[in-house]
């Protein structure tokens, strides 16, 4: 038989089921257990707006018919401590009469950062944190990598995502691209487009292959916002990412960063599209003339953009990386030659090897036929 999961692991597994739910939230897992650990409650972050974990597993405690007084808590994140969409989780918890809280780890939000232990402290209720260096506070720290990224230092977590050959071609000379990874890896990469609060692309891409850029074949709660960095305002108007837009509370927000203020036909006819047009010119130098894209990146922090996934040409890749933008690569190698073709990134040439950008192995693994590889810094 099975060992059963620990409550703190049993946590992360609810929090893993928000994955794709909770943005721009983090994703958070109680559970509510008895002193003789039988399990009494639990729940996962609904969407924005929804309840969190905590008041999803106080619920269903009472679904089930049981008192949670003395019962301890364990929660993948500390409970909240402030006044937003949803009220208090550390104040329901007390009023529920648990007696002991166990967090994974406490909430970088200035708006919590240790608030919501010290009120569930200050109501008797017993408050134990996990070190930072236990594997479980990890495993919960990398569900919410880019909650962390944006409250730690206004940015989100940027993520690059790119298909290519085993010698690093990511399209023919011709520009044909589709498709050097299997189904497996395709559909794999739509699973980490869905995990994202937001996909980038640029203009030469829009340009040459008309995406949509949204989750297909999965069933999935939201469609991630897009990010398009258009210099000179090319976005075609019949361009197919201008119908993804879709309706409702969760409607898919269309971003265009610009760095010109002609167009204003173009910008109008946007507009009255519900597409947003931000001018984000760079001021000078190499970005002259072009889009900011660290500008742009402080800007999509403020729209509460924690996850931001790229999905872009070898030109704007090269931008980004130049720019030590780039917090993770996402790598999905195919076992094939396609020789001459366009690279991964355009990148200059370097004259010494230790002027090259060194990356660590996250993660190795297969898909399908394919290899996929996550590096970071």
């Amino acid at each position: 038989m099975a060992d059963q999961p620990t409550p703190m692991q049993r946590a992360l597994d609810l929090a893993r089921q928000a994955l794709w739910l909770t943005s721009p939230n983090p994703r958070v897992g109680c559970v509510i257990t008895a002193l003789d650990g039988t399990v009494l409650g639990e729940g996962h972050t609904q969407r924005a707006g929804g309840p969190h974990a905590e008041i999803m597993a106080l619920r269903d405690a009472t679904q089930r018919g049981h008192d949670v007084r003395g019962a301890t808590a364990w929660v993948t994140l500390e409970p909240c401590a402030h006044q937003g969409r949803t009220g208090p989780c550390c104040d329901a918890l007390a009023a529920a009469g648990i007696g002991r809280v166990v967090s994974a780890m406490t909430d970088p939000n200035p708006k919590v950062a240790g608030q919501g232990l010290a009120r569930l402290r200050a109501a008797g209720v017993q408050v134990q944190v996990l070190s930072i260096e236990d594997p479980q506070a990890i495993e919960a720290r990398e569900l919410n990598i880019g909650f962390f990224r944006r409250m730690e230092r206004g940015l989100p977590w940027v993520r690059m995502k790119i298909a290519a050959s085993i010698d690093g071609q990511t399209a023919l000379v011709n520009g044909q691209s589709q498709w050097i990874t299997g189904p497996e890896a395709r559909m794999d990469g739509h699973a980490w487009r869905a995990r994202a609060c937001a996909v980038l692309t640029g203009i030469g891409t829009v340009l040459e292959d008309d995406p949509q850029l949204n989750v297909r074949g999965l069933d999935v709660p939201r469609q991630p916002h897009l990010v398009v960095v258009d210099s000179r305002l090319d976005l075609p108007l019949n361009a197919k990412l201008l119908d993804t837009l879709g309706s409702g509370d969760q409607a898919r927000q269309i971003w265009i960063y610009t760095a010109t203020t002609e167009q204003q036909d173009k910008r109008a006819a946007l507009t009255a599209r519900d597409v947003q047009v931000i001018d984000c010119p760079g001021q000078n130098g190499q970005t002259k003339g072009k889009v900011d894209l660290a500008a742009l990146l402080r800007d999509l922090a403020r729209r509460e953009i924690n996850e931001l996934h790229v999905e872009a040409g070898f030109k704007l890749n090269g931008s980004f990386m130049r720019e030590g933008l780039v917090d993770e690569w996402l790598l999905y190698m195919a076992p094939q030659w396609l020789g001459p073709g366009q690279g991964m990134a355009n990148l200059p040439a370097l004259t010494q090897l230790s002027e090259a950008l060194h990356l660590r192995y996250h993660a190795v693994d297969r898909v399908g036929q394919d290899l996929r590889l996550l590096l970071r810094r």
